[in-house]
């Protein structure tokens, strides 16, 4: 049996074949340092009883393996199958492929951000935006910040530092990751004064409400829950009224922000930035990568004045977007001004408008090779109905008929067991379990490959 003297010296190990080539893909630095942690895990082995010579013999296996697993990203591009559309934790929007390629030529070169090419002079970034985002809502102007939090945040700053600012009960609500408006109110320096009850809330509430320090009201749109039975809250054009009377500005929060009507593609219809400019509301929020469709940002539209206060403010260079977002978000924007093909052309709504009928299809079509890839791992496959969701805190209690496939196996493990498994795919497949199956629901599963593709390194 052979010990420490089988094993090569690290010179040896980066002058050797496998050295060399790994030292070409990877740098001296990097082998170097991950020779040195398997030198020690081999010497441990061989104090633990194992042969120096087949640890000698692993080594440049396991170096070359080592190396190529820390040089992966640690962003790795999957497949949603969960059957939620916006899925915050897998990224929300996908985006148009004319955004991807004018996001692509935003990196490549430089380019107009901040220049005015007319006047050979200093531009401004929310100018290759601010057109296409009036033209599309019927707002003044607009300015955009990192996401809809930050919007929230800068314009409760800019105009109720120090202020009051007022606040229906059923509309304090909690997004993703426990930030509340209360919370974002405290830390924008602006005095929360709640109005009314959790589930009624009246016009008179606000008028009560309304003293020598207030600054704003504001309305939120509950867009990631449901209040339902004895309900009253007070509609945006009548709180328009008020807030004018009082020369108060009225903020609209409407957190997903679709610009169109989705009820034409048979979903529920949510309310649009433009109709909230329309009924009176002096400034709008909304974010760009849920029902809009684009990456991450968050859009504030109304009134000239009051965009160039907050344009003023000095939180706005610390949230403004950069100039691969701004590109990407141009090109988004773009495409609502057709929108007879803006279904072909933004996935969002494709995977939202598409039929339960065509999805079932693509279930009938991949059950038989799905099924030969998983029978020798001990599961069945069978087609299913299952409801889908937009996801992002939009229309929360609404399901949208959706098809696919049902997983099942051997044992109350089998579910967590089989989600590891595809959890662990170069391309990983996410789905959900539900009544002790892996459930893949097809909704946002553009091309049969993309599966099969990914299953077949199981």
């Amino acid at each position: 049996m052979q010990g420490f003297r089988a094993l090569p010296s690290i010179d040896q190990l980066l002058q050797s074949d496998t050295g060399r080539l790994l030292i070409e893909e990877h740098g001296r630095a990097v082998v170097t340092r991950g020779a040195r942690l398997r030198m020690d895990a081999a010497r441990e082995a061989i104090r633990g009883g194992a042969d120096g010579g087949a640890e000698a013999a692993r080594l440049p296996h396991l170096l070359a393996a080592d190396l190529a697993a820390a040089a992966q990203s640690r962003l790795r591009p999957m497949l949603n199958l969960t059957g939620t559309v916006l899925h915050t934790n897998l990224g929300r929007a996908i985006l148009p492929d004319s955004a991807i390629h004018a996001a692509s030529a935003a990196m490549a070169a430089p380019l107009n951000l901040e220049f005015d090419l007319d006047g050979g002079t200093r531009g401004q970034r929310d100018d290759h935006l601010r057109g296409l985002i009036c033209d599309l809502t019927g707002a003044e102007d607009a300015t955009v910040v990192n996401n809809n939090a930050a919007a929230m945040l800068i314009v409760l700053n800019t105009l109720g530092l120090g202020r009051e600012g007022i606040v229906s009960r059923g509309e304090l609500i909690e997004i993703g990751g426990s930030f509340r408006i209360p919370d974002i109110m405290e830390r924008a320096g602006a005095r929360l004064v709640e109005v009314g009850t959790t589930n009624r809330t009246h016009p008179h509430d606000y008028e009560n409400a309304i003293g020598p320090d207030s600054g704003l009201i504001l309305k939120v749109h509950t867009s990631n829950y449901r209040i339902e039975g004895f309900t009253r809250d007070v509609a945006a054009p009548d709180l328009s009224a008020i807030a004018g009377k009082a020369g108060l500005p009225l903020v609209n929060d409407l957190g997903s922000g679709s610009l169109i009507d989705l009820s034409r593609w048979g979903l529920r219809r949510e309310p649009t930035v433009g109709e909230a400019i329309a009924e009176g509301a002096d400034l709008v929020t909304f974010s760009g990568d849920k029902l809009l469709g684009g990456p991450q940002a968050g859009f504030i539209a109304g009134r000239r004045d009051l965009i160039a206060r907050i344009n003023r403010n000095p939180m706005k260079r610390a949230l403004r977007l950069d100039k691969i977002r701004i590109a990407a978000l141009e090109a988004v924007l773009r495409l609502y001004r057709d929108p007879d093909r803006l279904e072909q052309r933004l996935p969002t709504l494709r995977h939202l408008a598409r039929q339960r009928q065509d999805i079932a299809a693509q279930a009938a079509r991949l059950l038989p090779q799905v099924g030969q890839i998983l029978a020798p791992l001990g599961f069945a496959t069978k087609m299913c109905d299952c409801d889908s969701q937009i996801g992002s805190g939009a229309l929360p209690t609404d399901t949208i008929p959706s098809a696919g496939l049902r997983l099942t196996g051997q044992g109350g493990d089998a579910p967590d067991r089989l989600a590891a498994m595809l959890r662990g795919l170069p391309r990983p497949v996410i789905g959900h379990i539900h009544d002790g199956a892996m459930i893949l629901d097809l909704r946002c599963l553009d091309r049969d490959d993309d599966l099969l593709t990914a299953l077949v390194a199981l």
